[in-house]
């Protein structure tokens, strides 16, 4: 089924739940919503609310009990394994909270692998990107020489090397001190506007959550 020229992110009631010694703990009860294209999205909710649940099953991470969801017109989880794997790597970014940055390789490496994963050499573009979010001059470093900060531009780096329509963010600045994970929200925000990417952030700071063109809020696994 497609979906309209401008929603191109859609979730259909959308069940995902957990079991913990005898019970059953339902994560996600029933969420449907729709994503513009362009949109700068903010998803908020107090820790175990379901938000990162939530979207990490709208990027195709996590498959859903019940529903559906629509990306570009696809529904993500009847696509194969490899084909699935394929459209995230070409069509989606991915900043998460702890970095995700492989410790051997170096910040050019880091950025430029999920290039070469998709085929192509992307040295010169991961130099471009990385110089982007001021860090032209740490290169060679390893994550490890890096402060938390330069980690996530790192990150933030990576996320854009292949051009994504849309960037997937869960909790970015939530192991960074406050004036650190301004500096990180502003450039992101920057980032996904200059490059026209629609940008969905969890967070459970609802300061960030303003930062938004919408802020969806979630309480017990329902969209309030």
């Amino acid at each position: 089924m497609k979906v309209s020229d401008e929603t191109f992110l859609e979730a259909r009631n959308i069940w995902r739940s957990f079991v913990s010694g005898r019970n059953r703990i339902h994560v996600l009860r029933g969420v449907s919503l729709s994503i513009q294209r362009g949109e700068i999205v903010f998803i908020f909710g107090a820790s175990g609310a379901g938000k990162s649940t939530l979207l990490y099953t709208l990027a195709g991470l996590e498959r859903p009990e019940e529903g559906e969801v629509l990306f570009e017109g696809q529904s993500l989880y009847r696509l194969s394994g490899d084909k699935l794997a394929s459209l995230r790597n070409r069509r989606m970014g991915f900043i998460f909270q702890s970095y995700c940055l492989l410790p051997e390789l170096t910040a050019l490496e880091n950025v430029a692998l999920p290039a070469r994963i998709a085929g192509r050499e992307a040295s010169a573009q991961a130099r471009e990107l990385l110089e982007l979010v001021g860090l032209g001059h740490r290169l060679h470093h390893l994550p490890s020489e890096l402060s938390g900060g330069e980690q996530q531009r790192t990150a933030i780096a990576r996320a854009l090397v292949n051009n994504p329509v849309i960037i997937f963010a869960d909790e970015p600045t939530g192991n960074l001190d406050s004036k650190t994970g301004t500096q990180i929200l502003t450039l992101l925000l920057d980032v996904a506007k200059e490059r026209k990417c629609t940008l969905l952030v969890v967070t459970h700071d609802r300061n960030l959550a303003e930062h938004g063109t919408r802020t969806i809020l979630i309480q017990d696994g329902q969209l309030i």
